[in-house]
């Protein structure tokens, strides 16, 4: 028994084969590589955008925050008994490793040249164990536990000889070794040997220095306190539980997340990024509309007198119109293929090679649910734009097909 619906099909995939094995290979070519490039364009911007906020997060965890930061409650300027804070937080399930820092806004000198920054006293071992810090040394080594006399900075604070730092502290020309005065908020100046330079592409870390937390309590005269205490989880992306986990257990101070220390910035770029994104998708998806459109146009019209005469036989209007609906999902899946070769051609390129961005390397995110979205939008404007000028000709009269 034969459905009539599936010889219908088989009549209009038979009349789209014809039809693109006739037709010309050079326009079919042309038309599978737009839609291939249309489709890069849907992924591509996106997944950079992707790229750059996952980079930005690495960032902030591996440098500037960890997962969670404790800072002091409303209204103190410091934590107190910090070492007690720290050890309950380091029994929690899944906390990896706390570091507490103790932050200064200090001004240093060196050769008749000043700038004001951020002085992080810190304990070595725990600061290892939370950020790394460490791993980016391009001069000299980091700092260990019985430190005095020692400082490292970042590339953007030691800055070079005659070069400026576009309006960021630098004292242009530190290399590991020199002495550097550093002038503390309670007036006090201590001059410490350079141990290393590090650069980790933070703005603000690469802008800052770090001593010893033994030092800092020295000349600060603290015991047992700390401005902030990093915390780093055993994995990413689960910040908001870990800070319910952490408050469970009595903590009275102020705990954040990292997103929430960083968010104001990067929400900001993401809500720009997006309306970007936004416009390059729509300008693509009107440009694979229109090309379609005038392909699938430019066929019907030339085989208006053939339609009449397939009309004309009893082939339904249903069938022709089918036809040339094949014919677009042909195009487009092909099209479609290739432009998924190709993106994956970039990644891997840009993977190995990333993109210089001035918070680091970014290479592309693409994302499973980017990719499906691309292809179901991709593939409901060409339908639409083929159908339309299939079904005008289709729609017409037998004697006027006919006529041509």
């Amino acid at each position: 028994m034969t459905f009539p619906m599936f010889t219908g099909l088989r009549v209009s995939a038979f009349l789209a084969w014809k039809s693109i094995e006739r037709g010309s290979k050079g326009t079919l070519a042309l038309t599978i590589m737009i839609i291939a490039l249309i489709f890069v364009n849907l992924i591509f911007l996106p997944s950079i955008i992707s790229g750059v906020v996952r980079a930005f997060d690495d960032q902030s965890i591996d440098f500037d925050f960890g997962n969670l930061v404790i800072e002091p409650r409303e209204g103190d300027q410091y934590i107190d008994d910090a070492a007690n804070l720290q050890r309950k937080v380091d029994r929690i399930p899944g906390i990896t490793g706390t570091s507490p820092r103790i932050a200064a806004g200090v001004t240093y000198f060196y050769r008749g040249r000043n700038a004001a920054s951020t002085l992080y006293g810190i304990k070595p071992a725990d600061e290892r164990a939370v950020t790394k810090i460490a791993d980016r040394m391009v001069e000299g080594e980091f700092l260990s536990n019985g430190d005095t006399d020692a400082i490292i900075m970042g590339t953007t604070l030691a800055g070079r000889e005659g070069e400026e730092a576009g309006g960021l502290p630098s004292l242009r020309g530190v290399v590991v070794g020199s002495p550097v005065e550093v002038v503390y908020p309670n007036g006090e100046a201590r001059t410490y040997r350079v141990k290393g330079i590090y650069e980790t592409q933070s703005i603000s870390i690469d802008a800052s220095a770090f001593v010893t937390a033994r030092e800092m309590n020295g000349v600060l005269g603290l015991h047992d306190q700390a401005s902030i205490i990093l915390v780093k989880t055993d994995v990413n992306g689960r910040e908001a539980e870990y800070k319910t986990e952490l408050l469970s257990y009595g903590i009275q101070e102020d705990i954040w997340t990292y997103q929430e220390k960083s968010g104001g910035f990067v929400n900001q770029a993401i809500q720009s990024f997006d309306i970007i994104t936004a416009i390059s998708a729509l300008v693509s998806l009107i440009i694979a509309v229109v090309v379609v459109f005038i392909v699938i146009f430019i066929n019907t019209v030339n085989r208006r007198r053939q339609i009449g005469i397939l009309k004309a036989i009893g082939i339904s209007q249903g069938v022709i119109v089918n036809s040339y609906i094949l014919q677009v999902l042909f195009i487009t899946a092909v099209g479609t293929l290739a432009g998924i070769a190709l993106t994956a051609g970039l990644t891997i390129y840009l993977t190995a090679y990333p993109l210089a961005f001035p918070g680091g390397p970014v290479s592309p995110d693409v994302e499973a649910s980017a990719v499906i979205q691309s292809i179901a939008s991709l593939f409901a404007v060409s339908m639409a734009a083929g159908y339309i000028p299939a079904w005008r000709v289709a729609n017409e009269d037998i004697l006027t097909a006919i006529r041509g």
